[in-house]
């Protein structure tokens, strides 16, 4: 299953968390799964359960620190909470499309003008926030579990105010990343150690065996790359395109991407090099590499668009 609160481990490993739940409290999950409206999001009895389960723990339940709460405490803990955005957030990180619905009609608007006061521009803030959707969505998985800040909200305090600080401290760290690449006076720089070129052959294993997976994407594929990568398209405008969630674009261009640095990993080591040869040659700086990747990319993808678009609640991902 889907981790949803990280931590906590004897409780998310809990075989029934919707009995142990029961029995914990002395009352039923079914009227706090009725009062957070969790249904509506695509959130289970039992997921709920979870959540409300990992929450008590690590706060005690709203008791002091070594004290014990009884079911009263716990049951006051629990009805304390944010139950509608506490439902709404983790149904999102478990990534069920009724809630992204919920949420980007909710809150996308507020956090795109949230990141334009942040940054004070409306391309900036449109970046900033088209990233805080791209981490919200969990474009990274661990152990096939997917990873997204949004299983952290704890219902104790405001979502708004959650999505806010996020997109505040998504800026910040931007600007923590970007200071480190300022450049120093002169007289403060050490010389840095001489990378070696990459040899001829490397270069060719590298655009062969990179030709080869790019093109034997399909239209679609080729289409989210360019679009993505080459064209810096936002979500929001590939989503008008394909008629599809934002939340699935983000989806199919994470996929996609950790697919080909497997396809090219396999296709270096097949085309001779070993497996540590083969890592090494995928940090190649791409400036060593000629290759026209907009003209293979962009050969056939216009023909997959708009016939093939499907909406968002057909598509199976």
């Amino acid at each position: 299953m889907d981790s949803v609160s990280p931590g906590f481990a004897e409780l998310a490993s809990a075989q029934n968390p919707e009995s142990h739940f029961n029995a914990l409290s002395g009352s039923a999950i079914d009227g706090f799964w009725l009062d957070s409206d969790a249904g509506s999001v695509g959130l289970e009895k039992e997921e709920l359960a979870r959540v409300l389960l990992s929450l008590g723990a690590k706060y005690n339940y709203g008791a002091a620190p070594g004290n014990s709460p009884d079911r009263h405490q716990m049951l006051a803990f629990w009805r304390s909470l944010q139950l509608k955005d506490l439902a709404l957030a983790h149904a999102c990180a478990l990534g069920r499309e009724a809630a992204w619905d919920r949420f980007m009609a909710l809150y996308r608007e507020p956090l795109t003008q949230a990141a334009i006061a942040i940054t004070g521009s409306a391309a900036s803030g449109h970046e900033l926030a088209d990233s805080l959707y791209s981490e919200m969505f969990g474009l990274t998985e661990r152990d096939g579990e997917r990873l997204s800040p949004l299983a952290y909200y704890s219902g104790r305090g405001s979502f708004k105010g959650f999505l806010r600080a996020s997109l505040a401290q998504r800026h910040v760290d931007h600007h923590r990343r970007t200071g480190r690449e300022t450049s120093l006076p002169a007289g403060e720089l050490k010389a840095a150690p001489v990378t070696p070129a990459p040899s001829p052959d490397l270069l060719l294993r590298l655009v062969t065996a990179l030709a080869a997976i790019l093109q034997a994407l399909d239209p679609e594929e080729r289409f989210l790359l360019s679009t993505w990568f080459l064209d810096r398209r936002t979500l929001l405008e590939i989503s008008r395109t394909l008629r599809v969630h934002e939340a699935t674009v983000s989806r199919r261009i994470s996929r996609l991407t950790e697919r080909l640095h497997k396809d090219l990993l396999a296709g270096l080591q097949a085309s001779g090099l070993s497996p540590d040869a083969a890592r090494d040659a995928l940090g190649t700086d791409p400036r060593d590499i000629n290759i026209n990747l907009r003209n293979i990319l962009q050969t056939s993808a216009s023909a997959a668009f708009p016939e093939q678009s499907v909406s968002a609640e057909a598509d199976p991902t």
